[in-house]
């Protein structure tokens, strides 16, 4: 299981929210690139980058970190949050986005996700399933649609959907667990590459989501809060995640 820490960007500023609500925005770094390289120093080898302001203003903001920390570091990126276009997916690849996620587009304009799936192929492009209460969220979780969670990823992956990162809302952020059962009915009923998402808080749920079957596990609050150490994590790498 790839072990995956998160970076949430808000005015260049590495930040945490909790369930997703801007109110609660708590500021970790002034310098994003900073945080990575520690990450990196520490054996690190991929980052979950979310543009918090460009999900919020519905179109790509802080490519230019993006690029930085790409450029900077070796670490293979992910990226998400206000990509919403051809020019947003362009943009972000170009900045060095080792894959990039469609969440709202994926449920508004599916035929624009698509299109993007095709074109970049299934490696480049991760669904991002986001719910509260199995109900798909999307806007930077500020609205939430009637589409059932674990129907929605089994329909993409009819489509070619590979790659999904699903996050339970109700959990991020919270530091109480994550959201086992969610995860261990879509590996049932699907064969997606799920990357878990929301309510890391130790070393056993990292553990335990290796045992469901996750293919990556995200984690951020519990790194920045000192409930997971990055010396912990390098040692489970080296041995339980090889």
């Amino acid at each position: 299981m790839r072990i995956i820490p998160a970076i949430d960007i808000i005015n260049g500023k590495c930040v945490r929210l909790t369930k997703g609500d801007y109110d609660t925005q708590k500021t970790y770094n002034e310098n994003p690139l900073e945080v990575a390289k520690e990450f990196e120093a520490n054996g690190i080898r991929f980052l979950h980058l979310v543009d918090l302001d460009g999900a919020r203003s519905k179109h790509i903001v802080n490519h230019k970190i993006l690029r930085e920390i790409a450029s900077k570091t070796s670490l293979t990126v992910d990226f998400g949050g206000g990509i919403k276009s051809d020019d947003d997916v362009r943009i972000a690849l170009e900045n060095g986005a080792a894959q990039i996620t469609g969440g709202s587009i994926a449920v508004q304009h599916p035929e624009t996700f698509l299109k993007w799936l095709s074109t970049y192929g299934s490696d480049k492009i991760i669904l991002g399933a986001d719910s509260h209460n199995r109900r798909i969220a999307t806007h930077g979780w500020q609205e939430q649609s009637e589409l059932d969670v674990v129907n929605f990823i089994a329909d993409y992956e009819k489509k070619g959907v590979q790659y999904v990162i699903c996050t339970d809302i109700a959990k991020d952020g919270m530091l109480q667990g994550t959201s086992d059962e969610l995860y261990t009915e879509i590996l049932q009923k699907t064969n997606v590459k799920l990357i878990a998402s929301g309510g890391v808080s130790s070393i056993n749920d990292l553990l335990t989501l290796q045992q469901i079957g996750c293919e990556g596990a995200i984690i951020g609050k519990a790194i920045y809060e000192k409930r997971i150490k990055l010396n912990e994590l390098r040692q489970l790498m080296d041995s339980a995640f090889g």
